[in-house]
Order: C-alpha cells, then structure tokens, then sequence
C-alpha cells in the first residue's frame, strides 16, 4: 500500500484559523476542500435553502392540500436504510402535520428495485389517492405510467440518476419530482440522500400550510424531532458529507445523544451495547445501519420501518431485538458466501492470462447459492481485498427466457460503476435487463446466460478506463500529528467533529517505536508503541503479522475509555518498516 499526504493549503487553513477554528482542526479542513468558515457551521439556519429545489413547490403545495383536505397518502418505500428512514420521516412528519399515512415497503425478491406497475396496483387497491415514493421512483417509467392511469397522483421523491433512454434522460410523468439529480434542478447539494429529499419535502410543505394560514395564531409543528432518523439515513446510505449534509448528521446527532430519538432508535442501541450519549457519525453507519438493513437483506424491511415507528418503547424492544437477530444471521450468511466468493475471485485471477496486468482489470462472480440480499456486502469486501471493480451475482427469480441474475457492485476511486454499466449497454444493448445506481455502488439485472458476455463486457471498460495496469491501492493521511497535538482534548475534538464518506476522518501518520505486541480476540495484534515520547496502546483489527521495532505508522487516534478514565489509543490502518 501506498501512503499519501493530503494536500492542505496553508492559506485556507490561516483563513479558517483566523475564524476561530484550532489550528489542527483547520488544516484537516482546508485538507478536505474547505475555504469558506461558514461550511463549518452546523447550524441548521445554515442549511442549503429548500426553494433551490426543483419541484418542491409542487410537491408542497400537493401534499398541503392534501392535508386541507385529508386526502390519503400512500408512501412506496425501499429495502435499505435510506428508505426505512426516508419512510418514517415520511409518515411521522405528515403526523406531525395532520396527515395520516400509510406505507408500502417492496420485496427484495418478488418486486425488485423501485415503482412498478404491480406496486401501483397495491397501492390503488388501498384507497390511496396519493402515491409517494421515498429513495426511489426516479427511473420507474412505467410503473408510473400505471399509476397514472389508475387515477393517483404521484409525487416523486429521490436522489438516484434518471432512467436514460436511447441515451437520453427521461423522467417519469409525476405530479412532483423532487430530485436534486434532475436536469435542471439548481440545488447545491447532489449528495443530499433520500431521507434528507423528504425532510425538505415536509420543510416545504410546512411553509406551504403556513402560507395558506392553516396552522391559524398556533403554534406550528416542530420537524426537527426528525433529524436523528435524517442522520442515520445519510451516513448509512454513504452518501458525501458535504456541508449541507454534514449539518444534518450533526444536528440529528446531538438530539440522538440527548436522548431525543424515536424509541426504536434508542432500543436497536440498547441491543448493541451502546449509550445513546456516546453514538457519533461511524455508530450510525456500523452499529444501527446494519441493523435496519439486515431486515430489507433476508427478511422484510416492514420490521425495520415498523421499529422507526413504533412509539411504544415495549415495542420498539421487540423489533430491535428481532432485527439483532436478523443481523446476526445476515453476518453468518455473509461470511460463508465471503469465503466462497474470495475462492471463486482468486481462481478467476488464477485463470486470468499472464502479460502486462497480472490481476483482471474486473471481477465478476456468481454461484447458485449465493443469496441475493448480501452480494452488495460482499462484492464489497472482494473490492477491497483485490482493488478492483467488483460484480457478485446472485439468482433472483425464473422467467420464461430462463433464470435471472441480480448483480451489485462496488467500485474503486476513478471508475464510476453507473457509467460504466450504461457504457455496457451502449456496447450490447441487449445484454442487461435492468441497471442503476452511483459511482461506487450499482446494480443490474440480467439473463444468466448473459452473464459471461456481460463479464468480458465490464472488464474490457475497466481495463480501457483504468489502465492495464490499475492504480496501487493507497491511503490518504493527514501526515504527521504535532506532539503538542497528542493529547486527550485532541481526541476529543476529533470524536466529536462529523466525518464520512467524502469527508474522511482524519489519518495521521509518524514514525513509532513498537515496544511490544500481541494477538488478541480472532485475529487483531495489540501494540504497545512510543510516540513522541508517550507511551500509547494501539490496536490494529484483522492483522496478526509481526512488525520490526521501528515503523512508519499511518493510525487514527481515539479515546480509550476504562472505568471512567479516558486515555489516548491509536487504531491501526497501515505500517510499514522504516527503510
């Protein structure tokens, strides 16, 4: 592995030192691309302003009328955490403002990904006269025409591409669409997720019902009761922590820390171990993410949305404890099929032909047994081992041309995986059946026949996009962390600052003494090293090689907190001997 230092731009960094920002803290700012001080603002006066969206004044002035009128609302959700969370928002935040909801969730398995005709149909067939969708719908062509024609009105919520026709982006013909990845729409945030699409649907609708006077000399609903679902939404989803996002995420943060979260988030905390006053941005991801998602994985995400609806905390027990179980077996079911597909990618680069590029420039792997609500997961964790574009595929359902295959995949900084696969389609028009998705996570749908074609397809892109020969894997640091900068408030100020996806936490690297090590759990190495003259207790998971008496060690630094004691500790991410 190849070790990088971020570029900071000392100018930036004096800028946003001479705001008030310590001076570590702002050159890990400007690292990240900040120049202006305002971006550090977390207020949520600060927030991106909801009129810069395109649509939202339709889809407010819909939904507003249908709380005049208490018209019947349906909302179409998804199978991931984004759309759980874009679901409860969607039906408490229409509670708060008079409306009362009802929610469809799609199967994995039987539906597939986004509206369509039969989904319409069900929610026709509960008397809705509203049809929402929330994290999806963008693409569902049909599935909105079908609406239509059944008499709904549709309001489209979500932050994933358009559908492209013949090359082309075409929209479904919807009432509203609310989407800042539309043509056109101004909206100065494209990483918004779907959860945060719908908090600002409901902010608008709001403003829309107020204008109207129906809230009279009341007091009007707070929606800011919303923001932790809001924040575990966005990290789960991966989306880039721009500043618009990072103020969401620190906002539903410090209400989950108080306490003030629905019962269900604070009982899935509960079953993992962990106080609500202690959760920050990487517990949203690792802790309750996986746990809602487990449910949409090999269950039924009813039970996760149902959990972030539930006042009740007896309730909101029962379903945290049902999806710990599910989750618990979503990990079993992983690491068997990890294990398997590591096998089956490591005879496809045995097999690969010897010349400029050893490796494959992309994998793509399938086995029957493969089940279909962890291949994302797992193409994963193949992507990271062998730094390359990576497809699993799993078996989805019979047709009468013969079994499908459901395919996620995952990607590498410099190759957009949507694009990519739209580049298939260019190429072999009739290769895939379906495809969607961002630069590093997609998905696609396709004959299994088809699937060798589509295989050689994918890796000739890779190979003209990314080289011959790949990029090494490398790993971005923060350089060397100050002496005067070891310290517990450091630390502190690191834990409590938001970091994620496109707004990495910080990774400092520096020259350490290994004073001594061993194994420890299933398969970490517990270090004890000297750094600028402090002796410091570091852990490096999922390693068990040992290491010379002198390093280059790249390490995040934490807190290590022991009956009331806090202590510094470094998490290893890389080390390598001094040449």
């Amino acid at each position: 592995m190849k070790l990088l230092t971020r570029d900071a731009p000392p100018r930036a960094a004096w800028q946003l030192e001479q705001h008030g920002a310590p001076p570590l803290l702002a050159r890990l700012w400007a690292a990240r691309g900040v120049t202006n001080p305002a971006d550090m603002d977390d207020a949520l006066e600060q927030l991106l302003p909801p009129h810069t969206l395109l649509g939202l004044e339709a889809a407010a002035q819909l939904l507003a009328h249908a709380v005049q009128t208490q018209r019947r609302v349906c909302v179409v959700a998804d199978y991931d955490c984004d759309g759980a969370t874009a679901c409860a928002v969607a039906v408490r935040g229409l509670q708060l403002l008079g409306l009362s909801a009802d929610y469809l969730v799609p199967d994995r398995l039987v539906d597939g990904y986004g509206l369509t005709p039969g989904i319409a149909q069900r929610v026709a067939d509960t008397g809705a006269d509203i049809l929402m969708t929330v994290d999806n719908g963008i693409a569902s062509l049909d599935g909105v025409a079908h609406a239509n024609a059944l008499g709904l009105q549709c309001v489209i919520t979500d932050h994933h591409l358009p559908a492209l026709v013949q090359g082309q982006v075409q929209l479904p013909e919807a009432a509203a669409i609310v989407n800042p990845n539309q043509p056109n729409c101004g909206f100065a945030s494209k990483a918004l997720a779907g959860v945060g699409v719908m908090f600002y649907v409901l902010l608008a609708t709001r403003a829309a019902l107020r204008a109207a006077g129906h809230f009279g000399n009341g007091e009007q609903p707070r929606l800011d009761s919303l923001l932790p679902l809001v924040a575990l939404g966005t990290v789960a989803d991966v989306v880039p922590l721009d500043s618009n996002n990072r103020r969401l995420v620190a906002q539903g943060l410090r209400r989950l820390q108080r306490g003030g979260a629905p019962p269900g988030m604070l009982a899935l905390l509960q079953v993992a171990g962990k106080a609500a006053s202690d959760v920050r941005t990487e517990d949203l991801g690792f802790v309750l993410g996986p746990r809602i998602n487990a449910a949409g994985r090999l269950a039924d995400m009813r039970v996760g949305i149902a959990c972030l609806l539930t006042q009740d905390a007896s309730q909101a027990a029962a379903h945290a404890a049902e999806l710990d179980a599910i989750n618990r077996s979503r990990r079993s079911i992983e690491g068997d099929m990890r294990q398997q597909a590591m096998e089956l990618a490591q005879r496809a680069i045995d097999q690969h032909p010897t010349g400029a590029n050893p490796l494959p420039s992309a994998l793509c792997i399938f086995d029957p047994s493969f089940h279909e609500g962890v291949v994302g997961i797992v193409a994963g964790r193949i992507k990271d081992h062998w730094h390359r574009p990576t497809f699993v595929f799993a078996r989805n359902h019979q047709v009468p041309s013969g079994p499908m295959l459901k395919g996620s995949g995952r990607s590498v900084p410099g190759f957009h995986l949507r694009d990519a696969l739209d580049a298939v389609v260019k190429r072999h028009p009739n290769l895939l059946s379906r495809f969607g998705g961002h630069a590093m996570a997609a998905g696609c749908t396709l004959p299994e026949h088809a699937l060798p074609a589509f295989a050689q397809a994918f890796e000739q892109i890779a190979t003209e996009w990314l080289g011959p020969t790949p990029a090494e894997r490398s790993l971005l640091t923060d350089g060397a962390l100050p002496a005067d900068s070891l310290t517990v408030e450091t630390a502190r100020q690191l834990r409590d600052a938001v970091w994620g996806q496109g707004f990495a936490a910080p990774v400092f690297c520096n020259e350490v003494a290994v004073l001594r090590q061993k194994l420890v759990g299933q398969g970490h190495t517990l270090l004890s090293v000297t750094l600028h003259n402090q002796r410091l207790d570091a852990i490096w998971f999922g390693h068990t090689d040992p290491l010379p008496a002198r390093v280059q060690l790249a390490y995040r630094l934490e807190l290590d907190t022991w009956q009331g004691n806090e202590r510094l500790r470094l998490r290893v991410e890389h080390a390598s001997a001094l040449q």
